[in-house]
């Protein structure tokens, strides 16, 4: 055994492993993260930068819009100055040559001025004063002013010696006659009242509106009647006047054998009011206007409206309600009478002494042209 055993080849010792280098793994990692870094960086700014000229691509596409309404806006605008301008070159050539027509009249009326005595200065005065007269009248409805102007053309004819003018002064007179038997209308007058009228609605507040006062309505309030116990009540009857009182509060007893007019929250009594004003207003304008149907319906309908949603027993109700009263009594239109007659005459009296200047010219003529013959 022992001599075997030193036979056997001497046991080689194992040496350990070599340990593996990982340092490059990591460094290409390290390396290959910060690429991915990087990259991820660059796509970010790269994105943003795509965004960013989304953006301005956008708002120019929105200036080039607003840019082509702007010019075609501008287009139009040009066209329409032009044709403006257009109907200013028309209209101001119609009053060239109106102007031309007036002035070539002018200058034949100035032509035959010259052949016109003072009686046909007057007559053309007295012409111009009757159709005033008429103007005044049949247009603007000014009976005083009309008067006054049949008054001076009348004067103006006394002047005259034409004796041919005794039928219009005739006429005239009459004319002043129905005149002086009209009354005149005070239209500023009624039209201060209407506009104080008005003034007074905007100061209404909601008192003056139709609430616990209105026909068939009432609380529990209003008809509590106190026991007459001679003496101050017990524990129990104060109790129940509590009790009672309470209750009056909460209930509330609507009688439905009288018509109830309607309650107006604070948009309708606005509302009300701005409707009473516009009524009025219409009635102004008939009042300008002459127009006695159009001004008595828009008064019925203020004083209805009136009546309807607005308390009586209201101060500032009561004398509005006497105002409009007042002003409905009122002729704004009264029948006026016929005044062109007289400037009828006139123009024939004026028709026949041109036509017996114009025959004595003529005679004239003739005169002087046999004794050149002879």
């Amino acid at each position: 055994m022992t001599d075997t055993t030193n036979q056997l080849p001497a046991p080689i010792a194992k040496e350990p492993p070599e340990r593996q280098t990982l340092w490059p793994v990591w460094l290409v990692a390290l390396i290959a993260l910060i690429l991915a870094v990087a990259l991820a960086l660059w796509s970010w700014q790269q994105w943003n930068n795509h965004q960013a000229v989304m953006q301005s691509l956008q708002a120019l596409q929105q200036d080039t819009a607003q840019l082509e309404d702007l010019y075609g806006d501008r287009g139009s605008q040009q066209s329409q100055r032009l044709q403006s301008l257009e109907e200013k070159l028309a209209s101001q050539r119609e009053l060239i040559a109106t102007q031309q027509r007036q002035i070539d009249h002018n200058a034949r009326e100035l032509l035959e001025a010259g052949n016109r005595s003072r009686t046909d200065w007057l007559l053309a005065e007295a012409e111009y004063l009757l159709r005033i007269a008429n103007q005044r009248l049949m247009i603007e409805k000014d009976i005083r002013g009309a008067l006054s102007a049949l008054e001076a053309a009348d004067e103006v004819l006394n002047e005259s010696d034409d004796i041919g003018v005794y039928p219009v002064r005739q006429q005239l007179a009459r004319e002043v006659l129905a005149l002086k038997g009209l009354t005149g209308v005070d239209r500023t007058g009624l039209y201060l009242k209407l506009e104080a009228a008005i003034g007074s609605i905007s100061q209404l507040t909601d008192q003056a509106l139709i609430s616990e006062s209105a026909p068939g309505f009432f609380t529990g309030s209003d008809t509590s009647v106190e026991a007459d116990t001679g003496g101050e009540p017990g524990p129990m009857l104060q109790a129940w006047n509590k009790v009672k009182a309470t209750l009056m509060q909460v209930v509330v007893v609507r009688r439905l054998d009288e018509p109830v007019k309607p309650l107006l929250s604070p948009d309708q009594s606005a509302y009300a009011r701005l409707n009473l004003q516009l009524m009025l207003e219409e009635a102004e304008m008939a009042v300008l206007r002459g127009n006695q149907s159009l001004y008595e319906r828009a008064l019925t309908k203020a004083r209805t409206t009136i009546d309807d949603w607005y308390d009586a027993s209201n101060p500032r109700i009561t004398a509005l309600t006497d105002t409009l009263a007042e002003l409905a009594q009122r002729n704004v239109d009264p029948e006026l009478p016929d005044i062109s007659q007289s400037l009828a005459l006139l123009k024939e009296r004026l028709a026949g002494r041109l036509n017996a200047s114009n025959g004595d010219g003529g005679d004239n003529a003739s005169q002087a042209d046999g004794g050149g013959d002879s």
